[in-house]
């Protein structure tokens, strides 16, 4: 039978800041702890587990791989922690709850700020509180059950947890008005392949959509930069410095002057979906599951009365 783990928070959360400042004496100034309580907390949280989980060196410490791998586990629990906290602050404070909703830039510029509001009037008192992340990283967090709702682009596959159909939206390409495509009314993929590209980083939607038709094609994808937004991507467009793809909604705003040319894009893959994704309906709160069946709705329809949402 496996023996029980005695630890509290304070060793959880020693543990994280000796991996972080790579010393359990610079640990435990940050905790305000005595080092050698310190190195005794660590020692002994090293013996329940039955691991090492530091390599000491001369001038520090670092993390073994079981310790790398318990330090994912750490961070998830004071994560917890300060959630519960949050959660009650919120009760303490007469709202009715808070509500995590994660979804990605496109998502966030696109739709997030009307679909707020209309939360806001259909469920007065709850708070929601919006982290904005790629797809990718949406489905991680949905899949440790650190957010309550997620919103991420269909074609990245489904996890196991309830789904709603969520928006759409079209994608085009952005060119400076001296790029050779500018003079087109619509680009196809292998046009796009054959330009240097203007991206967003790394594990966005966008981006792993191109990486994969240019492996379909048998081509290498000519990622020049890569950027944090979609106004990043039209300033070095407007240089002429490669192209960019985006949602036309977000082009306009950010890409609408006389420098640039906004081409439309043959191919059912530039017309995305997006889903709304949220935790099992045992584990999602009332406030939780009235906010899903709000954002669920198409934009005008009626808010009133909003019902919990359901699983697909």
């Amino acid at each position: 039978m496996t023996a029980r783990l005695h630890f509290d928070l304070t060793t959880v959360q020693l543990f994280i800041a000796t991996a972080e400042l790579g010393g359990v004496t610079r640990g435990a100034e940050r905790l305000h702890m005595a080092p050698a309580a310190a190195s005794r907390r660590i020692l002994e949280l090293e013996s329940q587990f039955g691991v090492a989980l530091f390599e000491r060196r001369p001038h520090g410490m670092v993390l073994t791989d079981a310790g790398r791998a318990m330090l994912a586990h750490a961070r998830s629990i004071t994560h917890t922690v300060l959630r519960m906290q949050d959660d009650a602050a919120s009760y303490l404070g007469g709202e009715q709850g808070v509500v995590r909703v994660a979804a990605p830039k496109s998502a966030v510029i696109q739709f997030m700020p009307q679909d707020i509001e209309r939360c806001a009037a259909a469920c007065p008192g709850v708070r929601i509180d919006l982290q904005e992340m790629n797809s990718q990283v949406v489905q991680q967090a949905l899949r440790r059950g650190t957010v309550d709702i997620g919103i991420y682009e269909a074609g990245l596959g489904a996890i196991e947890l309830p789904t709603l159909p969520y928006r759409s939206d079209e994608l085009v390409a952005v060119t400076a008005r001296a790029h050779p495509l500018a003079r087109r009314r619509q680009v196809a993929i292998e046009d796009i392949l054959g330009c240097d590209l203007i991206v967003l980083s790394e594990g966005s939607a966008i981006s792993l959509m191109l990486e994969r038709l240019a492996d379909e094609a048998g081509q290498l994808l000519r990622m020049r930069m890569r950027v944090g937004g979609f106004d990043s991507i039209a300033a070095l467009v407007a240089q002429n410095l490669g192209i960019g793809v985006m949602p036309a909604a977000i082009a306009r705003h950010v890409a609408g002057g006389s420098r640039f040319a906004r081409l439309a894009i043959r191919g059912d893959w530039a017309r995305r979906q997006f889903v709304l994704c949220h935790r099992a309906p045992e584990a999602l709160s009332r406030a939780a599951a009235g906010v899903a069946a709000v954002l669920a709705r198409p934009p005008g329809a009626d808010t009133q009365n909003a019902n919990p949402a359901s699983p697909k």
